[in-house]
Order: C-alpha cells, then sequence, then structure tokens
C-alpha cells in the first residue's frame, strides 16, 4: 500500500482485538522499509478516539508521520461498526532524535491524537505582562481539554496562536499575549493536553460535506449555495449569529442591495470591514457613485474623485455614522441598515485609510479585541467574501465549530484561508456578485411561503373580526 490508500483496505485483526505483529500491513509495522529501531529508537505511545476513518484522521495522521520522517506501528485498532459508534487506534510514534520525537508528537497530538497515561497539565507563571513563559502551549481553534487534578477541563474560547491561562478554581480559556499579566499561571509542554478533532458529524447538514475539500473552479456552486442557504436560515432560526465579512467589493459589484436584504431580513447579525466599504457605501448614498464613478451609469462623473473624500468630511463632522443616520443624512445602504437592525459592526483601519471614518479603529490590537469579542457574543457562521486580509485576520479569531464559508473569484484566496490554518473552511471560487445574487434568490424563495402564509392568517383574521 501507497501513502493515502484507503484505510478500509488495510484493516486486520477482529473489533476489539490487538492486531498481531504478523497479520499487520507491512506499512503499519514499518512505514520505511529501511527503518531499524537502532534508525529510530525514541519512542512514544499515543491514542486516538472518534470518527478517525471517515473524517480522514487517521489517514492525515500516519501522512503527517511519515511526511516528517519518522514512523509509526498501530498497535490496535478498534473499529466502530455502526454509524453513531467511534472508532479507536493506539499507535506507536517513532523518531531518530527526541528534538524529533516531540515534534511528531506535537503535530499528531494537533490532530486529535493523546499521549497514553497523560499527566496533569503544567504551568509556568508569565514572567511579566504580555510575555509568555518559555516552553508555553501554543493553541489551535479546534475544541481542547485540559487536564487539571484529574478532571478534564474545556478550555474557554478556542482561538489560533494563543496560550492557556488556568486559573486558582481549575477553569482553563485561551488567552492572547495582550492578555497576560505577570503571574498568570500558562501552560507550558503538552502533558494534560487533548485536542478534538475537527470530525464529519454523524447527522450533518449537507454544506459540511464541502468543508475542507479540494478548492476547484470547476466544482457546482449551485447546490453549494443552496446547502449555505439551508445552513444560514438553521442559524437564525436557532438564534445564532451570522457575521459578514467584506471590503467595497460589494459596492462594485453591484450587490448592495443583495446585503440590505440580508440584513434586514435577519441573516447578518454582525459585520467586519474596514473603511472602503463604509466610505463607499456612504459615498453611494449622497453622491450615487462608487469612487466617482456612477453606479447607474457606469461611467465617471464629473467632480467624482472628490466624493468619497466629501463623504467621510460629512460623518467626521456628525460626530459617527450612527449620528448621519439618526439625523436622516445617511438614508440608506448597508451601513443605514447596520444602524438601523442593531448589526454589530466592527470597522479596522489600514494604513492606506482617507480620512478615515470616525468610526474607524486605527489601532489594530483594539480592532483585533473588538472582532474577538463579536465571535465570543455567539457567532455560529462566517461569509468572508472578496477580502483577503480582513479575512484571514477573521479565520484566525473562529473556533473550529464555526461554519466558514469563503467566497472569493481568486482560488488562492480561499486556499491561503485554510492553508493557514481555519480547519472548518467551505471554499467557494466565484465572482461575489454572482454568488450573493443567487444567494439571496434563494433565500427569499424559501421566506416567500411563510411570508404568504402569514399575510394569509393576517387577513383570516381580520375576516373573523369583521
Amino acid at each position: 500500500p501507497k501513502k493515502g490508500d484507503g484505510i478500509i483496505a488495510h484493516l486486520s485483526g477482529g473489533r476489539g482485538t490487538r492486531c498481531p505483529a504478523s497479520a499487520r500491513p507491512s506499512q503499519w509495522r514499518t512505514s520505511r522499509l529501511e527503518a531499524t529501531v537502532a534508525d529510530l529508537p525514541f519512542r512514544e505511545v499515543v491514542e486516538i478516539r472518534g470518527h478517525i476513518i471517515d473524517s480522514m484522521i487517521l489517514p492525515t495522521i500516519f501522512d503527517e508521520i511519515m511526511d516528517r520522517g519518522g514512523d509509526f506501528e498501530v498497535q490496535a485498532f478498534d473499529v466502530g461498526r455502526k454509524k453513531d459508534e467511534p472508532s479507536y487506534a493506539c499507535i506507536e510514534v517513532r523518531a531518530a532524535s527526541p528534538e524529533e520525537l516531540h515534534a511528531l508528537v506535537d503535530h499528531v497530538e494537533r490532530l486529535g491524537a493523546t499521549r497514553l497515561g497523560v499527566s496533569p497539565v503544567r504551568t509556568t507563571p508569565a514572567p511579566m505582562d504580555g510575555v509568555f513563559p518559555e516552553g508555553f502551549y501554543s493553541t489551535t481553534n479546534l475544541q481542547t481539554l485540559v487536564n487539571v487534578s484529574g478532571d478534564w477541563t474545556p478550555v474557554q474560547y478556542p482561538e489560533m496562536d494563543c496560550g492557556i491561562r488556568v486559573t486558582a478554581d481549575g477553569a482553563a480559556r485561551c488567552v492572547t499575549l495582550n492578555e497576560v499579566h505577570v503571574g498568570d499561571p500558562i501552560v507550558v509542554g503538552h502533558d494534560g493536553i487533548r485536542v478534538i478533532p475537527l470530525e464529519r458529524p454523524r447527522h450533518q447538514p449537507p454544506v459540511f460535506a464541502f468543508m475542507g475539500s479540494h478548492v476547484s473552479s470547476e466544482k457546482p456552486n449551485m447546490r453549494l449555495i443552496s446547502e449555505i442557504a439551508i445552513r444560514m436560515r438553521q442559524v437564525r432560526e436557532a438564534g445564532g449569529k451570522i457575521l459578514l465579512v467584506s471590503g467595497p467589493v460589494l459596492l462594485h459589484t453591484g450587490t448592495r442591495d443583495q446585503v440590505v436584504w440580508l440584513i434586514e431580513h435577519g441573516f447578518v447579525q454582525a459585520l467586519f470591514a474596514g473603511n472602503g466599504l463604509a466610505t463607499h457605501d456612504i459615498e453611494a448614498t449622497l453622491y450615487g457613485t462608487s469612487l466617482g464613478i456612477s453606479l447607474r451609469d457606469g461611467i465617471p462623473v464629473e467632480g467624482g474623485h472628490e466624493h468619497h473624500l466629501r463623504a467621510i468630511n460629512t460623518i467626521r463632522r456628525t460626530g459617527s455614522i450612527r449620528a448621519a443616520v439618526e439625523q436622516g443624512i445617511v438614508t440608506a445602504g448597508i451601513m443605514h441598515a447596520c444602524v438601523r437592525h442593531d448589526v454589530e459592526v466592527v470597522l479596522a483601519g489600514s494604513i492606506r485609510d482617507d480620512g478615515p471614518l470616525p468610526d474607524v479603529i486605527t489601532d489594530t490590537q483594539e480592532a483585533q479585541d473588538a472582532m474577538r469579542q463579536v465571535v465570543r457574543g455567539g457567532v455560529k457562521m462566517a461569509l468572508i467574501m472578496a477580502s483577503m486580509l480582513h479575512g484571514i485576520a477573521t479565520g484566525n479569531l473562529l473556533p473550529a465549530d464555526v461554519t466558514t464559508v469563503c467566497v472569493d473569484i481568486e482560488q488562492s484566496v480561499v486556499t491561503k484561508l485554510s492553508d493557514r490554518g481555519t480547519f472548518q473552511n467551505i471554499s467557494v471560487v466565484a465572482d461575489v456578485g454572482s454568488f450573493l445574487r443567487e444567494l439571496v434568490q434563494n433565500l427569499a424563495e424559501a421566506e416567500a411561503p411563510s411570508s404568504a402564509t402569514s399575510q394569509n392568517q393576517e387577513s383570516a383574521q381580520r375576516g373573523g373580526h369583521s
């Protein structure tokens, strides 16, 4: 068998039994034929549980070990026979040096494996404000547990590239460097840590079948958009928040009205953007242009190059976007809808911004903290549309259980989000304008029957009173 072959084809032994060495596939006994005990004397045993076969977690672990020059032996394999039954594997990881073994075990732990005979988690006080102790544990965005006094405690607010702080009462939570204070007990090493892998749910919405799948511009998007619409309705009905992340492309592609529709119908509860989206949206309301181009005719207008700066000046004079809406200056558009429907908006600035608008947060750490608070406030789905920098920044903050959809006409953009650790990313290679129009049409068609039913009920009630 070759690396990446289907794992089912390699199964040996009965359920719940240890596979004898003679019955195990040769790849499992030694993934490199030249490897010997002398070559790879450093070993550690790990185990993994869950739906590890159909979610491709186990073969991914095998590939990770081999790609990094290690070796492995499957010491036990218990395969779940029914759809709801988890599987179990016990694997000995081998390496040529303690450093290589440490790196291998670190990588497979991030995929969900746990060392046998786990010790309690170890902590070391932070040496100063904003500094983790040496050897701190760097988190993923997967659900993580730490062993505190023999109990597995969930880590609050999973987020990649953070540390873990354990308090005196045994609680644990992800913390950024900026949140660390001198003396905080910060987790170090890998003892007492368990990462729960992102599995394919047993009873899943069809949209989850696209999570982490191969990115291609040739994939049919119609079915995927339909499944995304179903997921959006599910999140809305469950009371979860849907986050929209985008830039001025929403204006340039003529989908401003579609975004307003999503907000008005409860499909967007939070918006992450920059100075550009808000500025061009307000420019469109005040002047009917975007970057001086007429939205109606698609041609430059005289003096149009000044419009975005005049729009910024108007908002700065009133004090805020909300004030401009409440004073009747801004009467339509995305920002108007956000104010009227209490959408949580975080506008993060950049070095290239004109103005900026008074609502824009120019301190990047403050902007990141504001975005983090919104994410931790109940976001269950994120739509990232043609905004690579804001999209990656948001992906870094999202727990792995947040349904994340990235839409961009450039395949490299959606690939980059997944490559940087956003495991749950559903990639859509498409024009944002076409995607939004199809999405809103799908949602609107589903809304129509309920609206008609409501109108019929109101008519019946009026008839009854008469």
